[in-house]
């Protein structure tokens, strides 16, 4: 089964506000794009994604995620988090009904193909399935298979709220990767410790070099 990942993507300037412990303000946008950027190069690589759509109203992250060859979405609702993801999933299915759909998160830029596609493939066995986080409180991915809503409960406790809704719970070793978003500055170091794409490994070196 190949799947369409669903990325959602908050304006550059908002996000990842945790990181101002560990990231100037300055750097915290492109910090942020950084990250979206390896992550979606990464699930572009994996044998079992057919594409990636990036839900998402700012335009840098848009083009430039756009020039990787992912999709953009318009985050239309305006509705936060889930409606997003439920919008862009919706989106994908209004031209291929059949398509299996998973929303991933943005932050993971030390994501691996091997081990996405390892998550994709369990979670095929499954109506709907979700991957926690490394924290073992959110959830880094939701799948639907072909003909079941998304219906993505993403926010605080979301691992809990995911399996509460009826979806599996994938309980893999060995997906660090998938598993490890950043939030905050322990959460950057956790990855660079895994191994970031090259994005994210450059604008490090510029917080190391500006923090000095």
């Amino acid at each position: 089964m190949q799947w369409t990942l669903v990325i959602p993507l908050k304006p550059l300037a908002r996000a990842k506000s945790r990181l101002s412990d560990t990231a100037a303000d300055g750097l915290r946008p492109g910090l942020a794009l950084a990250f979206a950027q390896d992550t979606v190069a990464a699930a572009l690589a994996c044998a079992a994604v057919k594409d990636v759509a990036v839900v998402t109203d700012d335009t840098l992250a848009g083009r430039e995620l756009g020039a990787l060859g992912a999709h953009i979405v318009a985050d239309e609702p305006g509705g936060g988090l889930n409606a997003a993801l439920a919008h862009a999933a919706a989106v994908v299915r209004s031209s291929r009904p059949d398509s299996a759909v998973a929303a991933l998160n943005a932050d993971l830029p030390a994501l691996r193909p091997l081990e996405l596609a390892r998550v994709l493939d369990s979670a095929a066995e499954f109506p709907r399935a979700f991957l926690s986080d490394a924290a073992a409180i959110g959830t880094t991915l939701l799948a639907a298979a072909p003909g079941r809503e998304l219906r993505p409960a993403f926010g605080a406790d979301s691992r809990a709220r995911h399996g509460a809704s009826g979806a599996v719970e994938l309980r893999l070793d060995e997906v660090d990767s998938v598993r490890q978003d950043v939030d905050t500055g322990d959460d950057l170091r956790a990855a660079l410790a895994l191994g970031v794409g090259p994005r994210t490994a450059a604008m490090a070196a510029r917080l190391l070099i500006e923090g000095k």
